[in-house]
């Protein structure tokens, strides 16, 4: 809040240095949205920039929406891949010079991972900027995203992660959030306070460190130079995010080379999150496997010296509180009913470790909130933070139980192979009494 009191962001869109910036948003199946979105996307408040959509293989009309809405055509573009991918079947351009900025690219499915590779080898701007296509940008966002690579003079800024808003119940207008609401369920007035304790408390506080080891793949920001030195997404992962981060720092490290990763904490993007509990529980899998796979693709760095940072403090941290966290905890407990049932366990102990837990919880949950309303204040709603206080308390014994055994399932489905990101429903950005229609989006 300090730093963006003397901030003119005006200056950074007039300035003759401020980087061009590549948007990159694949889609797959999201021809309900995908003409809105890209609308919105070539209208974000910046100089030089491109939108590239690209379309993996999609099963429904987004191509021939796309080609409609936007009079395209295919062009001899001179594709010429740094990064192996899934076949380009056309790139194509308008004809209506409005939409200069628009490429798109109609290539074979290949999952997210792919689909974000072949849109780096068409792009031809210094930072690449890799978007989700259903999530809302604020207007300013690619200029306030820019802002920490001008900003470092003695390293390189590689990457640049953003905080992700929840959008459900919102409302929506003209691609922008207009009224900030919480969700109705409560699967998703958790993930509002989940969203806010992950990117305005833990995020920042590993920005401050330059330790962090994950950027958000629904937005984030790359160098290109070093995205395209490390050879892009890792399409075998199903957590290409987070494997990307940890690969290019890990480069930078053997490189010698001082670097940063940075982390803007303003609310400048907004996505749909799952609120029944079958896609909910599919998303934390996919995020159990996605770091295991990262973590053991990437096992030298771990407590290693070489590596500073990030190999003696975020990769163990990682190791132990993100990846073994549900093992840790599921024996915790059954070591402690097992003491219970034997009489080797005092019951004034228990109690006060219990209530000490448990008033921990709540104390993070409620700063989380707090910082949420003293920084931004977007929810101004009494009856929403009241209903947001009231999951903080219920949260440990209705909602962390499951969250542990989702884990779990994570564990045991990387053990057997499992691979895939699965069916996410989507239900659009609109009044909650609005949502009839349904879309199906599957990376």
């Amino acid at each position: 809040m300090r730093k963006n009191k003397f901030a003119d962001y005006l200056d950074v869109v007039t300035s003759p240095v401020s980087p061009s910036i590549s948007i990159i948003a694949p889609a797959y199946n999201e021809g309900l949205n995908i003409v809105q979105n890209a609308k919105s996307l070539m209208t974000l408040h910046y100089s030089k920039f491109e939108v590239i959509i690209v379309n993996d293989g999609s099963k429904d009309d987004s191509v021939e929406k796309m080609i409609e809405s936007f009079d395209l055509v295919k062009t001899d573009f001179a594709y010429n891949p740094s990064i192996d991918t899934k076949a380009v079947r056309a790139i194509y351009k308008s004809r209506n010079r409005s939409f200069a900025k628009l490429t798109f690219v109609d290539k074979e499915n290949g999952g997210k991972a792919d689909a974000l590779n072949a849109g780096i080898n068409v792009s031809t701007m210094e930072i690449i900027a890799c978007i989700d296509v259903d999530c809302i940008l604020s207007s300013d966002s690619l200029t306030r995203m820019a802002r920490p690579f001008m900003e470092e003079t003695n390293r390189k800024v590689i990457a640049v992660g953003g905080v992700i808003g929840v959008a459900n119940n919102c409302e929506v207008k003209d691609g922008t959030v207009t009224d900030y609401r919480v969700p109705d369920t409560l699967l998703g007035k958790f993930q509002v306070i989940e969203y806010f304790r992950s990117f305005l408390m833990g995020r920042m506080a590993w920005t401050r460190l330059n330790g962090l080891m994950l950027i958000s793949g629904a937005f984030g920001f790359f160098n290109r130079e070093v995205v395209l030195k490390v050879g892009g997404y890792f399409p075998q992962t199903v957590g290409e995010d987070m494997e990307l981060i940890v690969r290019m720092r890990r480069y930078m490290e053997e490189e010698k080379k001082p670097y940063k990763v940075g982390f803007v904490p303003d609310p400048l993007c907004w996505t749909e999150v799952p609120e029944s509990e079958e896609i909910l529980s599919r998303q934390r899998n996919r995020w159990m496997r996605g770091t295991i796979e990262t973590l053991q693709l990437h096992k030298k760095i771990g407590y290693n010296p070489k590596y500073g940072v990030l190999g003696m403090i975020s990769y163990p941290f990682w190791s132990i509180y993100e990846k073994s966290a549900p093992i840790m905890e599921t024996i915790g407990v059954l070591y402690t009913l097992a003491m219970i049932i034997t009489g080797d366990f005092s019951a004034i102990y228990l109690v006060a470790l219990f209530v000490l837990i448990y008033f921990f919880s709540v104390l993070i949950s409620s700063f989380s909130i707090l910082y949420e309303q003293l920084a931004y204040n977007n929810y101004k709603n009494k009856k929403d933070l009241r209903s947001l206080l009231k999951v903080i308390l219920i949260e440990p014994f209705l909602i962390h139980p499951k969250v542990v055994w989702w884990g779990l399932k994570g564990h045991w489905d990387f053990l057997k192979g499992k691979g895939g990101w699965g069916v996410m429903i989507r239900t659009g950005f609109k009044k909650a009494v609005e949502k009839q229609d349904v879309s199906v989006s599957q990376n």
